[in-house]
């Protein structure tokens, strides 16, 4: 439905216009459609009586039943409320009519945006995967119409440089996004020129470059040119070939399901993500620090921290690595006045000798996602979690395993690019690796499967 301004013309309906539209049941009751959108845009209609207290949970069964999923997509998928400026994964005993009437307060809460952002910022209701859904489950998912919803998200990720992966990575993935959007190889139509025209649609981003000015342009000079991706691109299509022997439906799936295992090997597939900020080190005779904008990802798992303009990660920590807490404002001491989420984990001083490392995140999000940590810690105590794929250029468990292949991996953690606060407990010994935290600036942390929650502000350590 269409309105007129002042002047006659026509004005286009905002978000939350289409996303409803009323009519009269035949009880009398105001029927509203409410809309939900999955990951492709693809926008579902449902019908919905007393939309003020109408819950998630009840909004997600009937977007199962318009869409005819199984009860697992019960578990693997959840309702966001999302914009440009912040995402939330609703609890099933969340109203959303409620939350999209409170979304200014949560925007003034946990973001920085300005009044006038705020007040032009509308949310969406989103079918997107569940945050607490295990990979281990996934894999044992035979319905052909879950596999694709989880592919077109995990392929949405890649493609926007959510998930950061390796150029050979990228390509493996691009390669089986091209079968399944152009059907089987054939070399009279999938040649570089072809695929050249449409690289969006199945290579992720190029990583960011490395700087600028007048070093920027001497690396430049002096690297070696990389080769066309659509080259990489149509030899790893090619390869897939073999591949297509089976019916087109089954083919399908099984090509949806091999994305998704080697989206698994990316340690922050199916994390929530928030945005934040670190010290970056100081450099230089000034001594220039500022800091750097990252995005941090949690999951079921651990956390990790990664760049968020070159897209590798700078840290990753699985939850019996480190020890945490978060910071207000007024409790978050030389913390500049900032909410401050506080990671804890071992590593090395100057002089290679053990110590505890502290990494400030900087962020208004920094509640949120301590209260993640905590959250996905209770569920791993109790939920026996499948061991995490090898990163990408590991060597196979049942070899030997000297050091990984690429060292330059996105998924390999880059602590030299830290700025971190090192320190030592007094008269306590402390080793490199631990089969527990038992010296640690706070006390929130994993042990032996169990947490313990008494936490300890910096500014009283």
């Amino acid at each position: 439905m269409e309105m007129e301004n002042e002047e006659g013309a026509a004005v286009p309906p905002s978000p939350a216009q289409r996303s409803q539209r009323s009519s009269v049941s035949s009880t009398g009751a105001r029927v509203l459609d409410v809309v939900v959108y999955l990951v492709d845009d693809t926008p579902v209609p449902l019908a919905v009586e007393s939309l003020p207290s109408v819950s998630a949970h009840e909004l997600h069964r009937g977007l199962r039943d318009a869409l005819q999923l199984p009860d697992v997509a019960a578990d693997a998928f959840a309702l966001w409320l999302i914009s440009p400026l912040l995402e939330v994964q609703l609890k099933p005993r969340h109203q959303p009519y409620k939350l999209c009437r409170q979304w200014p307060e949560l925007l003034f809460r946990f973001t920085d945006c300005s009044e006038e952002e705020i007040v032009q910022d509308e949310p969406a209701l989103q079918f997107r995967r569940n945050v607490f859904f295990p990979k281990h489950r996934e894999l044992q998912v035979e319905s052909p119409e879950v596999l694709r919803l989880l592919y077109e998200e995990a392929k949405l990720n890649v493609l926007e440089g959510r998930y950061p992966c390796d150029p050979e990575d990228g390509e493996q993935l691009g390669a089986l996004a091209c079968r399944l959007t152009l059907g089987p190889y054939n070399p009279d139509r999938h040649t570089p020129g072809a695929l050249k025209t449409s690289l969006g649609e199945f290579l992720p981003p190029p990583r960011g470059h490395r700087g600028g000015g007048l070093l920027g342009v001497l690396r430049k000079r002096g690297s070696t040119r990389a080769p066309a991706p659509e080259l990489g691109l149509l030899k790893a299509f090619r390869a897939l070939q073999d591949e297509a022997a089976s019916p087109e439906p089954e083919a399908q799936s099984r090509l949806h399901r091999a994305y998704l295992q080697h989206c698994h090997r990316l340690p922050y597939y199916g994390c929530a993500f928030f945005p934040g900020e670190i010290d970056r080190p100081a450099q230089g005779f000034l001594h220039r620090g500022g800091r750097k904008p990252v995005s941090v990802a949690i999951s079921l798992e651990g956390v990790y921290i990664i760049d968020s303009k070159e897209k590798h990660v700078l840290l990753g920590l699985r939850f019996q690595e480190l020890s945490w807490d978060h910071t207000f404002p007024e409790e978050a001491a030389g913390s500049d006045g900032d909410h401050v989420l506080w990671l804890e984990f071992d590593g090395q001083g100057e002089d290679g000798s053990p110590v505890n490392k502290l990494l400030k995140i900087y962020s208004k999000q920094a509640e949120l996602m301590s209260g993640l940590i905590e959250y996905c810690i209770e569920l791993s105590a109790g939920v026996e979690v499948a061991p995490p794929e090898p990163p990408p250029g590991a060597v196979p468990s049942d070899r030997p395993r000297p050091r990984l292949q690429r060292q330059d991996s996105v998924v390999c953690s880059r602590l030299q690019q830290l700025a971190t606060i090192d320190y030592v407990e007094d008269g306590q010994e402390i080793r490199r690796v631990k089969p527990r935290r038992t010296t640690s600036f706070f006390t929130r942390q994993l042990s032996h499967g169990l947490t313990t929650y008494a936490p300890v502000r910096p500014a009283e350590a």
